[in-house]
């Protein structure tokens, strides 16, 4: 008989998740009471993505040894980022206009889920209203205080910090800066062992939070709005297999396949928890498996957490376009090319948390004239749809890393 511990950790991660689906079809929202296992799971991840990107931000920065390379790499990085998100985002137009999901809505379905989203759309309006400007987000990067930046878990500011740092200790004395680098070369491989800790839960947790999803919201909802979720999900499959593999392929010199089957830990990590930054962890350690060396990875990773949604950006597209439909209001190609261009923008800093795409979609419907209240016409599949888009930001994550060492090693060693 095959001994469990015998079973490589994703394969266990995947039954888990089915076994989650099973429990939460059975047992309806009972499933909800082991929530709490997930919770805990989903916590002790979170817990070390603050301090895993700052000193990996810091260690990947301060391996480059040159302030002209860090520079080269991170203009590469954010142009690498940006126009994948408006590929991304240009596919869930296209698919969204010629599917049309959001014609033939039946009145008494569009009333009922009205009725039973309204209030949960109110917050995400109340909160993009709370969301700064562009000129806002850009002054909020530098943090007036550290430690509160540290505590917060603002992303923006400790990527800020983790990058500042790492360029000074290229900067002193390098008999003090190897110290230095030593000791927080150490502190990484502890933050590593708790992930490995972490991972030993993730059976257990991915099973605990699918059972709670699929019990609370049930399918019922996602086959009322089947088109609609058919459409998202589609773009976002096409995009992630056509987009990522041939970036691997041809820019990072990759076979596709060997991509794919070692980064799967991840893109089930991020499905099941809907964050990217509980991913982030697990996305560090598939790359480094990969070949990617750490001074990319350490890089790219963490910043692509905040700052890369090609998945979410997606997802904006259609919904967009998916609520005008219902509401029988026209899109010209100017108010699709504003929709391109806001979701690119509200992609940036937004949070590697469930739901944050609700908020960015908000700023884009605003935009463009779309009454607010039509999110809550699609709050009811966001859940599953969240967890797609996460899966979709990560891949494109650790497809950038491939791409900027492949692109910083050319003519060197080949990825294979």
């Amino acid at each position: 008989m095959l001994r469990l511990k015998k079973i490589p950790l994703h394969t266990k991660i995947f039954i888990g998740l089915i076994l989650g689906v099973v429990v939460g079809l059975v047992f309806g929202e009972k499933a909800t009471i082991i929530e709490p296992v997930g919770t805990i799971f989903l916590r002790l991840i979170t817990m070390i993505v603050v301090p895993l990107v700052l000193v990996s931000l810091m260690l990947g920065t301060a391996s480059l040894g040159d302030i002209r390379k860090l520079g080269r790499i991170g203009i590469k990085t954010i142009v690498y980022f940006t126009l994948t998100t408006m590929v991304a985002i240009s596919i869930g137009l296209v698919l969204a206009n010629i599917v049309k999901p959001g014609t033939g809505l039946n009145e008494e379905v569009k009333a009922e889920l009205y009725k039973s989203y309204e209030s949960r759309a109110q917050v995400g309006i109340e909160r993009m209203e709370e969301k700064p400007s562009l000129k806002d987000i850009l002054i909020d990067i530098v943090p007036t205080n550290p430690v509160k930046a540290l505590i917060e878990g603002n992303m923006l500011q400790v990527i800020f910090l983790g990058l500042l740092f790492g360029l000074i200790l290229t900067l002193i004395k390098k008999e003090k800066a190897e110290f230095l680098i030593q000791f927080f070369d150490g502190v990484n491989d502890v933050i590593i062992q708790v992930v490995h800790i972490a991972m030993k839960l993730a059976p257990y947790g991915v099973l605990a939070l699918i059972a709670a999803v699929i019990g609370q919201y049930g399918v019922n909802i996602l086959v009322t709005l089947l088109k609609y979720s058919l459409v998202v999900v589609g773009g976002l499959v096409l995009y992630t297999f056509t987009m990522n593999s041939l970036t691997v392929g041809f820019l990072g010199r990759m076979n596709p396949l060997r991509f794919y089957k070692a980064v799967k830990e991840a893109m089930i990590i991020a499905f099941s928890t809907s964050s990217s930054n509980a991913a982030l962890p697990v996305s560090l350690e598939c790359v480094e498996h990969l070949g990617v060396s750490r001074e990319y990875a350490s890089f790219v990773i963490p910043l692509g957490a905040t700052i890369n949604m090609d998945g979410t950006a997606l997802y904006q597209g259609v919904a967009a376009v998916f609520i005008a439909q219902i509401y029988g209001i026209p899109l010209g190609i100017t108010d699709q090319i504003t929709i391109v261009l806001m979701a690119t923008l509200a992609s940036v800093g937004a949070a590697g948390v469930p739901a944050a795409g609700i908020i960015t979609l908000a700023m884009v419907l605003k935009q463009i004239g779309i009454p607010l209240e039509g999110i809550a016409l699609i709050l009811g599949v966001d859940r599953f749809l969240d967890m797609c888009r996460t899966t979709t930001n990560i891949i494109g994550d650790m497809a950038c890393s491939v791409v900027i060492m492949a692109s910083e090693e050319k003519g060197k060693t080949k990825l294979k």
